[in-house]
């Protein structure tokens, strides 16, 4: 049981006694409490279902995630990678567009989209855009063999996470232009994975609630991708005068390494 919960419980308790022991006694017939009194007593006594209603919706919750990113194996059997990966997108309310075309296959508002995506059976998708879906790292498997792949925006993806920009080496060949914004699963651990994407053009990591000093972050990614324009809005860029401090001393305590390591040998 977590620890919310369990305080939660303990304070509908606890107030729920006290409302009873200050109820003043009477000789005459009992009267039933107070409509807050009876209500605190309910929320006490159905505490346990009330987390175990909470509880099955989170799995129930995990379960729809991983079926909406099952390995289309089915369809990459019958129709071949590029379809199985289109299905895949828009399965999941994304939009695509293939190599050599210019129009884009999107989902509408009811989620329903047109077949005609079948009649390009052996074309690459060059551009997808999967933000605000439920794509996480077991559904990037049916992407992986997308070798033609520029484009891809995550915007706003809630199961986008580090162990998912660990996988996106699969695309260092072609991916040009990245879209991680508004991600909450996202840390420093995981954008240093990116360093593997030497042919990153840009790369928009807007607003990310899990990057702590996102000024010095910035720094380091322009250092490990020179050639990747980073946009980042959103955050407080401004570094602290100790973040600079402590990032040029360990600089120099590296050159003196480096320095001391050379005259060793010599």
């Amino acid at each position: 049981m977590s620890a919310h919960l369990m305080s939660l419980h303990r304070c509908c308790l606890r107030s729920a006694r006290l409302l009873v022991a200050g109820r003043p006694l009477s000789s005459s017939s009992v009267s039933s409490p107070p409509l807050h009194t009876r209500l605190l007593l309910f929320l006490t006594q159905r505490f346990y279902d009330v987390e175990m209603l909470l509880r099955w919706r989170s799995q129930q919750g995990q379960r729809r995630v991983q079926k909406k990113n099952a390995y289309y194996s089915y369809t990459q059997h019958f129709h071949g990678a590029d379809i199985a990966a289109a299905f895949y997108v828009l399965s999941l309310k994304g939009g695509f567009r293939y190599v050599g075309q210019s129009d884009w296959f999107h989902t509408d508002k009811r989620g329903q989209f047109n077949w005609d995506f079948l009649n390009h059976k052996d074309t690459p998708l060059e551009e997808v855009d999967m933000s605000y879906s439920l794509i996480s790292y077991s559904g990037l498997e049916n992407l992986v063999g997308q070798q033609s792949l520029r484009t891809l925006s995550l915007q706003g993806c809630p199961e986008v996470d580090d162990w998912f920009l660990a996988r996106l080496h699969v695309f260092q060949d072609s991916l040009e232009e990245l879209d991680i914004s508004h991600c909450p699963r996202i840390t420093t651990g995981g954008l240093t994975a990116l360093r593997n994407l030497k042919g990153l053009r840009r790369l928009d990591m807007s607003s990310l609630p899990g990057i702590s000093n996102p000024g010095l972050v910035i720094i380091l990614l322009e250092e490990m991708l020179p050639q990747c324009q980073i946009i980042a809005s959103g955050y407080d860029l401004s570094l602290s005068q100790e973040g600079v401090e402590e990032r040029i001393e360990q600089h120099e305590q590296g050159h003196e390494s480096d320095k001391s390591e050379k005259q060793a040998i010599y």
